[in-house]
């Protein structure tokens, strides 16, 4: 476990600057004084072998990092959870990214440098070998035969920048929480075989992590509120048989922050890495954040997967919306004129034919002691400025969205 602390050569700081004059606005009047915004980005700053993202971030030219950070420097977010950014234990990949693309350099409609003194990175689960035939496809190797799903240690990674103190000592991860110890576990079963529950062999389920990357929960001392971080990025729910692993999986990766947060007895089977129990004390501020590969209504992850988290008492969705969004859906068609639910509140511009369409599946939920003032998703029309940084496929940043919320932290002045 590596957390990565304050930068002191990063003096270049303008969170708290608006969008720049012609951009596709990220949120109406944003009160900076009293709100803390919390982002959510999938960036898709993945590559195929291990020390390709810091090779490429290194010249600070890199044009999909370009985009990237340009979103971020357009929307400003205070804390923002990017999922899909390959973890290295040096932690290069975090500081060129922070250094040369984020409070440095020329960005797209020229949006304002951009300060995250603290960061926090650690190892996750994907392209970890497991020395076991998960897959059940008869050969053990692999990206489907890792703990995650991945080609090398540390791939489709996760990192927390933010512009305030995290409590470092005080993060807890559950990279090594084992499925099985959920009570209720959805494990998948092997259809061909009369036994219940019993794709993984006793001997994998004793190894066997609930998270296909990690489950971080990352204090933020906001003035003098903490404010919990809960990051994670649960599986996709698809690329498996009739044995829906990973469908499953998927459901009890959201249900493990729905518990986690839910008090009492909910969260007493639950333990971290350096092995302390239960689950977050009742009355703490937290917000759930990241990629979870789940749509309320469209697409293939398991009925009411993320309605754990949407229906908690616990939590408020702030239902964020763009114009965008409706935009792509009614001209790309396909697979979106079957969709139920609300366009508005599509983050992700998926294949359509074939393919599930546009979802909803990035979140920045959070708890009920903080009031939501604003939310939103940073997805321009085509005809707005800053639609050059989504586009269509290929994208110029990711398929996926920037979803943020603005969030009223007491005591924050």
């Amino acid at each position: 476990m590596r957390a990565l602390g304050a930068l002191g050569a990063l003096t270049v700081a303008a969170v708290g600057a608006a969008a720049p004059a012609g951009a596709a606005p990220a949120s109406g009047p944003r009160d900076h004084q009293h709100t803390l915004r919390v982002a959510t980005f999938n960036a898709s700053l993945n590559r195929s072998q291990p020390g390709e993202l810091v090779a490429d971030l290194a010249s600070g030219a890199d044009r999909q990092a370009r985009a990237v950070a340009a979103i971020i420097r357009t929307t400003a977010p205070d804390v923002v959870l990017l999922n899909e950014f390959d973890h290295d234990d040096a932690g290069e990949a975090v500081d060129l990214f922070r250094q040369r693309y984020l409070a440095a350099g020329a960005a797209a409609g020229g949006a304002s440098a951009i300060d995250y003194p603290y960061a926090y990175a650690a190892p996750v689960n994907t392209g970890v070998p497991s020395g076991r035939d998960l897959d059940h496809d008869g050969t053990v190797g692999g990206p489907d035969d890792a703990w995650g799903f991945g080609t090398f240690p540390g791939q489709y990674g996760m990192v927390v920048l933010s512009r305030y103190p995290i409590a470092t000592d005080a993060v807890r991860t559950f990279q090594h929480f084992r499925w099985q110890d959920m009570p209720g576990a959805l494990l998948p079963d092997d259809p061909a075989t009369p036994e219940p529950a019993d794709w993984y062999a006793p001997e994998v389920l004793a190894q066997l992590p609930l998270s296909s990357k990690s489950h971080w929960d990352v204090p933020i001392e906001v003035g003098a509120t903490t404010v919990h971080v809960l990051a994670a990025h649960p599986t996709p729910p698809t690329f498996d048989g009739a044995e829906d692993r990973n469908g499953r999986r998927n459901h009890d990766e959201i249900r493990f922050w729905a518990d986690y947060v839910a008090g009492g007895r909910a969260g007493e089977y639950i333990y971290d890495d350096a092995g302390r129990p239960g689950g977050l004390a009742g009355g703490e501020r937290f917000v759930v954040v990241g990629d979870y590969n789940a749509d309320p209504r469209d697409g293939d992850s398991t009925a009411g997967a993320i309605d754990q988290l949407l229906d908690s008492p616990r939590l408020r969705d702030p239902e964020p919306t763009s114009r965008g969004a409706v935009e792509a859906a009614a001209t790309q068609r396909d697979a979106n004129l079957a969709h139920r639910g609300d366009a508005a509140l599509d983050t992700a511009d998926f294949t359509d034919n074939p393919g599930p369409g546009n979802l909803r599946v990035d979140y920045v939920l959070p708890s009920r002691n903080l009031p939501v003032r604003d939310a939103g998703v940073y997805w321009p029309m085509a005809d707005e400025p800053g639609s050059e940084l989504t586009g269509q496929h290929p994208f110029p940043s990711s398929d996926h969205r920037l979803v943020w919320a603005d969030l009223r932290v007491p005591g924050l002045h």
